[in-house]
């Protein structure tokens, strides 16, 4: 087993369950295809990584898509909020000695050398986190679980980040940040990175 261990969360692509947010400014068939290149470029950044690559869907696990068997074990992701599903899957991931991180699929500036400056610096703190401008985080890791993170957070608002923060630090953890960097919900954002437009 790699000492290294990624969680991607994704979810299926389906015309009107994707990026709302930005459908909402642009339709749903537009958002889908910059959905499905936010996922394209998730996934040629996984490969390039030196870890053990877990996807986790959303919904139902597809077994004939782009994302290969071979390089990725498919899992399907649990009920409940993105702090319950999160913690189920660092449950089944996260081992002793291992550093577990978590990715989306709606970061356009996630890069292979994000992820390994991350897995370098989980190794000397606790927790490790990514923040995005709108006050969520990117990319979150830990060496052993901790459950505090995922718990009690109003998901998808401006305060995730600092309500992780706060919690990091009641529970006594180290941690450190990596750069701020953009999620992909708003057609401000898709204007900065026209390379992901439909």
């Amino acid at each position: 087993m790699n000492p290294r261990q990624l969680i991607i969360f994704i979810k299926n692509p389906i015309l009107g369950k994707v990026k709302t947010r930005l459908a909402a400014s642009i339709g749903n068939e537009s958002a889908l295809k910059v959905y499905l290149k936010l996922m394209q470029h998730t996934q040629e950044v996984a490969l390039q990584v030196d870890c053990d690559r877990h996807l986790f869907y959303d919904s139902n696990i597809s077994e004939d898509d782009s994302w290969s068997t071979h390089s990725f074990e498919k899992k399907l992701q649990s009920n409940g909020d993105l702090g319950h599903r999160m913690e189920a899957a660092f449950t089944n991931v996260l081992s002793d000695g291992n550093s577990t991180i978590i990715i989306g699929s709606d970061c356009p500036e996630i890069s292979p050398q994000l992820i390994e400056e991350a897995y370098n610096k989980l190794e000397l703190v606790d927790v490790i986190i990514g923040p995005t401008h709108d006050g969520g985080y990117y990319l979150l890791g830990m060496k052993d679980l901790h459950p505090s993170l995922f718990r009690d957070i109003e998901w998808s608002s401006s305060t995730v980040f600092d309500d992780t923060i706060e919690k990091i630090k009641s529970a006594g953890l180290l941690y450190t940040q990596l750069p701020i960097r953009h999620d992909m919900d708003e057609v401000s954002t898709l204007e900065l990175f026209p390379h992901f437009k439909p």
